[in-house]
């Protein structure tokens, strides 16, 4: 019996296909993008740089956290991350005493006004003292607890003032370049700014 010989698949229009697919799925396919930690290192300073002017104790609040994820606030009080934003809130917006260059006191602010707490927004610092030891999670928990507290104030102070959200403003500003809209945005900033100092971590 005579052997069938079977017809050669011409194989060179299915590459052709599969390029076209996967130039279609890379053309089509949309990525997220992480936007990352809005933070910016501390820059080296150079050994004549002044003294750092000093800080009335009571507009620092201290926040410590070892390397078993374990937080200190003002050195004595053991909390959680999740009581953090709360802490920080009541902390910023106690408008106890009278702001920077002039100020006067926080007509804006909600707080209890405790005079051993801080003055004003513009004088609340949040020191952040960190371990090495210290896992990434809990840090960077921290930092978004903080975050969301002076997020949470911008957007109350802009809702009484624009009527809209601070948030709302920022993702307006990607379509509008309005002078009047930057201005917005730089007044509710410089009214709550956000004033967080990173300590040297400890440990080896």
């Amino acid at each position: 019996m005579a052997r069938r010989i079977l017809p050669e698949i011409n194989a060179g229009s299915m590459a052709d296909i599969a390029f076209l697919l996967l130039i279609f799925f890379l053309v089509a396919t949309t990525m997220e993008v992480d936007g990352g930690i809005a933070r910016k290192l501390p820059q080296k300073q150079p050994l004549n740089q002044p003294p750092p002017p000093k800080l009335k104790e009571k507009n620092v609040l201290q926040i410590a956290i070892n390397r078993n994820d374990q937080l200190l606030v003002e050195g004595t009080q053991r909390v959680e991350i999740k009581d953090i934003k709360q802490i920080a809130l009541d902390f910023i917006d106690n408008g106890g005493g009278e702001g920077n260059k002039g100020v006067g006191r926080c007509d804006y602010c909600k707080g209890n006004r405790n005079p051993s707490s801080s003055d004003h927004p513009n004088k609340a610092v949040i020191s952040l003292k960190s371990d090495r030891g210290t896992s990434y999670g809990a840090f960077i928990g921290i930092h978004d607890a903080i975050g969301q507290a002076y997020t949470e104030l911008r957007n109350r102070v802009s809702m009484e003032r624009y009527g809209k959200s601070f948030q709302a403003l920022i993702k307006q500003q990607k379509s509008d370049k309005s002078q009047k809209l930057k201005d917005k945005i730089k007044t509710i900033k410089e009214l709550y700014p956000e004033i967080v100092s990173e300590v040297e971590p400890t440990g080896n």
